[in-house]
């Protein structure tokens, strides 16, 4: 008894912290232990399934829908959809708490949501097409309204007497803790309605995203066709406001697509990237939010697309900025190659049958012949250098003073660079190619000659083959060798030029 009287300090300590811990005002957060990520994986909680399902159907349904919207230039209809919503919620419930019912009744409230959502759409295409402000214009100016409209209304039902607004917030922030069976039914009909209507018009709205115009000349009902993607996103909007709310729903919308964007270029793949990402962001955030009870699911989705979003930008295999980097250095370095060789057939070309020496090849260019020819920074030109050698176009090497190659007033030794047959072919095909740029731009652009080098620089690396023959075409006077430089009068031709470009042909 005395010892059941006075209990030992490590037990008060116990159960007080038992009780801070559990007490409704205590602010600490508990990281999950292995007991939760069992119970959340083996997915032993009702609640924690029907909540998983629902977000994962809502997430893959709004990542597809916002495929077509996103190529559409619609992102943004989405953020107004939503807003245009909470009006039509405080309407519903006020109208039915007049009449006697039930307030509080979800399919009395979505269908006012959905009645001023389909307003707010309406509103923003009638101020297109009837006034001269832009897309994003009546985007901006119905969303403001309506939110505004809604905030007011939610305003007014907290003063009434016969309801109070308890409950309504939760679909400007969202609730997916509270998601019922009858939720995640409601949610799976509406993304098999989505996924079902988008394989059904695949085809249309795919032609209606790249070009609107050329489907409406082929006899397709582009109106139709748009109605019905809206139709989607309002689908979409309405089943999700109570799981992310109208705040956070646009991102469910546009994240998930936006990502997938970053990985492919085929609308097919596009859609279904999007479907997995937006599913795998609704599940993953759900999951997040079961595990640590203080945060919320909605929030954390969201926080999970943009995870995916910053991912897929960074490491995209189509348009990531990685992938950009690489192929952009890659291309800084075939453009230094190629003005590499045409800088030193031009030095070649400038001397004519004096450039070469007496066994018949060509002769040396130096390094500093080669900096006076454009704006090359020694370590850059270097590294042109030795990878035009690795690649067998360019021989190296040291050259004394007074031998055949060596630039005037150099000194000591210097570095001589040869081209190879290889490379002189090379060479001459690519003067070629910016010689007929240069043509082409002096004969149908009128750009003076003394400017043309700079213009013709600047396109001649995406130049085709299949150009060529039509500039050869258009320039009938243009030889099957290299043409005249437009920058001299009568320049010298390289000894040997036109058998080399003979013998590239």
């Amino acid at each position: 008894a005395p010892e059941r009287a006075r209990p030992d300090a490590t037990s008060v300590l116990a159960r007080g912290s038992v009780q801070t811990r559990s007490s409704l005002a205590g602010r600490s957060m508990d990281w999950p232990g292995w007991e939760q990520w069992r119970r959340l994986l083996l997915l032993e909680d009702y609640n924690t399934r029907v909540v998983l399902l629902g977000a994962t159907l809502l997430g893959g349904a709004a990542g597809i829908v916002g495929s077509f919207t996103l190529l559409r230039k619609r992102a943004l209809m989405g953020d107004a959809l939503s807003h245009a919503t909470l009006p039509g919620i405080g309407l519903a419930f006020l109208l039915a708490t007049v009449l006697g019912g039930d307030g509080k009744s979800l399919p009395v409230l979505l269908l006012g949501a959905t009645l001023t959502g389909l307003a707010g759409v309406a509103a923003i295409l009638l101020l297109r097409h009837l006034t001269r402000l832009k897309e994003d214009t009546a985007l901006g100016a119905v969303l403001s309204v309506f939110f505004g409209a809604g905030l007011a209304l939610l305003g007014v039902i907290q003063q009434m007497r016969a309801g109070h607004a308890a409950g309504l917030e939760s679909f400007i922030y969202g609730k997916t803790a509270s998601m019922s069976a009858q939720d995640a039914q409601l949610i799976a009909a509406a993304a098999a309605i989505c996924i079902g209507v988008s394989l059904l018009l695949f085809k249309e709205l795919k032609l209606l995203c790249f070009d609107a115009g050329f489907a409406g000349s082929r006899g397709f009902p582009v109106l139709g066709l748009d109605l019905a993607l809206m139709g989607l996103v309002v689908l979409v909007t309405i089943v999700g406001l109570q799981a992310v709310g109208l705040i956070l729903m646009i991102a469910l919308l546009v994240m998930p697509a936006a990502a997938a964007r970053f990985w492919t270029d085929s609308m097919w793949s596009l859609g279904v990237i999007s479907g997995v990402l937006g599913a795998v962001g609704g599940c993953l955030g759900a999951a997040a939010s079961a595990l640590v009870p203080r945060l919320p699911s909605g929030a954390m989705i969201v926080l999970v697309c943009a995870a995916f979003f910053l991912a897929s930008m960074t490491f995209g295999t189509a348009r990531g900025l990685l992938v950009r980097w690489l192929r952009r250095a890659h291309l800084q370095t075939v453009v230094n190659r190629q003005h590499l060789l045409r800088a030193m057939y031009e030095l070649l070309e400038l001397e004519g049958s004096g450039g070469a020496d007496p066994a018949g090849g060509w002769r040396d260019v130096s390094q500093r012949e080669l900096l006076s020819r454009r704006s090359w920074s020694p370590a850059r030109l270097r590294r042109s250098i030795r990878r035009a050698a690795r690649a067998g176009l360019v021989e190296v090497g040291l050259v004394e003073v007074g031998s055949v190659g060596a630039g005037a007033g150099e000194a000591g030794t210097g570095q001589r660079l040869r081209l190879t047959a290889a490379g002189m072919r090379e060479a001459v095909r690519l003067t070629r190619q910016h010689r007929l740029w240069e043509l082409y731009l002096i004969t149908y652009a009128d750009i003076a000659p003394s400017r043309v080098d700079r213009e013709a620089d600047a396109i001649e690396h995406v130049l085709e083959p299949d150009v060529v023959a039509r500039l050869e075409s258009l320039l009938d006077k243009t030889r099957a060798g290299v043409p005249a430089s437009p920058h001299q009068l009568a320049p010298p031709v390289v000894a040997g030029s036109e058998a080399a470009a003979r013998g590239n042909a």
